[in-house]
């Protein structure tokens, strides 16, 4: 089977870790099959959708690394929506239904007292034709439900193995508004038959929707897709990422500094059996990861999981994939990114840290420290300079001076570069050399 996924987002916020999870696991099942990846923007609430937002999600998917094979727009799409909606209208399977949603809510709350379940009683598949022209003489206006077969719908999770949704249960649902807009199921399913999708993957919250989704499919003759649910990522404290909630958003991320590569990899294997740890690419994740190691059971973000990961990527990044970024910022030299990326935290810092290569600095002498310093920069060794120049300095001036452990260390530290930590300074004193040591020592 030839493998098409989509990844349908609706345009109407900045999305975040949880809606990175189901884009990115498409993709690394799209690239593990060698199948094609389709972005859909699902832009059918037009009050809330809006072009800068679905800009917005582009730019997040591109710095993620993601590259659709194809974009289509729901709200570009309308005429195959109005064609399924009148076959299923010929078919019997959708109905008008002119009930306001407080006579909804009255009719819900009487079947809760009764002890029955709260669903639509169907009540608007009795109407007549003289019903019907009556109450739309009244100015009322129909929304339109599809009509369940009331029955199991079986079907094989790529996740969470054989799974039963019965459809008896559920009420018959809304597939179009009074206003005559399209809610989100039926596009949804138009659109995956029309695209060719092979397999939809997505969160576990859309479960029982699937039973629905199915029957959907076979009453318009299309071919049912494969699903699979995976466990919903949560933030910190076990609550749901959500856009409404203002959930820290990948732009957010990116903002601050963190790698994409990073961000991807906490998206995804959080509540998998997979370690979350440095990997190459998003094609290396794809190639080790199997939808048998998803987990059942939660997938809870820890923001200093992230923390820890990202720096472990920067301290392992090699020098061709740091210089372009270095080049942006005015700095080259593959020792100095060497010597430097080990006391990042996040990529930006560098500009910080490649100051104690290139300065300037601003040395921190203490009045005690100011005669041995100046013993040091008289014994500062001549050049040519390795990383042995440090050890035979030290060494000296330990002889000279008795100093030792951070007493030596330290003031040289200090003076050399203005901060307790860094870099070695065996490394550090080579790329510096001996005149630019000499300045700075008092």
């Amino acid at each position: 089977m030839s493998v098409t996924v989509r990844w349908a987002p609706s345009p109407t916020g900045k999305i975040h870790l949880g809606n990175a999870r189901p884009a990115l696991l498409n993709w690394f099942f799209a690239r593990r099959h060698g199948g094609r990846y389709v972005l859909r923007m699902d832009d059918t609430d037009l009050a809330r959708s809006s072009r800068e937002f679905a800009d917005g999600i582009e730019a997040d998917l591109q710095w993620l690394g993601v590259e659709p094979d194809l974009l289509v727009r729901q709200s570009d799409r309308n005429a195959l929506y109005d064609a399924a909606r009148d076959q299923l209208i010929a078919a019997g399977r959708l109905y008008p239904c002119y009930e306001t949603e407080e006579e909804l809510d009255r009719k819900r709350a009487r079947a809760r007292l009764l002890g029955k379940p709260p669903i639509y009683d169907r009540a608007a598949l009795e109407l007549t034709a003289e019903d019907r022209a009556r109450l739309e003489a009244e100015g009322r206006t129909p929304h339109w439900r599809f009509r369940l077969d009331g029955r199991p719908v079986h079907f094989d999770d790529l996740i969470k193995g054989p799974q039963t949704v019965n459809t008896a249960s559920m009420s018959d649902p809304v597939l179009i508004r009074g206003d005559g807009t399209y809610l989100y199921t039926l596009p949804s399913v138009v659109d995956d038959i029309d695209l060719g999708i092979s397999h939809v993957i997505r969160g576990e919250d859309h479960v029982s929707n699937t039973g629905t989704q199915i029957e959907i499919f076979e009453a318009l003759g299309g071919n049912v897709p494969v699903f699979g649910h995976h466990n919903l990522l949560t933030d910190a404290l076990g609550q749901g990422f959500s856009k409404r909630l203002g959930s820290q958003s990948i732009s957010d991320f990116r903002a601050e500094g963190y790698e994409p590569l990073a961000i991807a990899i906490v998206a995804t294997l959080t509540g998998t059996s997979l370690a979350i740890e440095p990997y190459e690419s998003l094609d290396a994740i794809a190639e080790k990861l199997d939808f048998s190691m998803v987990s059942h059971g939660s997938a809870r973000f820890d923001p200093a999981e992230l923390d820890t990961l990202n720096a472990r990527l920067l301290h392992t990044m090699p020098y061709d994939v740091a210089a372009p970024r270095l080049s942006a910022r005015g700095l080259e030299g593959e020792a100095m990114w060497l010597l430097l990326r080990e006391n990042l935290a996040k990529f930006p810092e560098i500009a910080e840290w490649a100051k104690l290569v290139t300065g300037p600095v601003e040395p921190v002498v203490a009045d005690e420290d100011r005669d041995f310093l100046a013993l040091a920069k008289a014994l500062l060794p001549p050049e040519p300079w390795d990383e042995t120049t440090w050890g035979h300095w030290t060494n000296a001036l330990k002889t000279s001076t008795g100093r030792k452990g951070k007493a030596l260390f330290l003031p040289l530290r200090m003076a050399l570069t203005g901060r307790h930590d860094g870099p070695e300074l065996k490394s550090l004193l080579v790329l510096l050399g001996r005149k630019v040591c000499l300045d700075r020592l008092p």
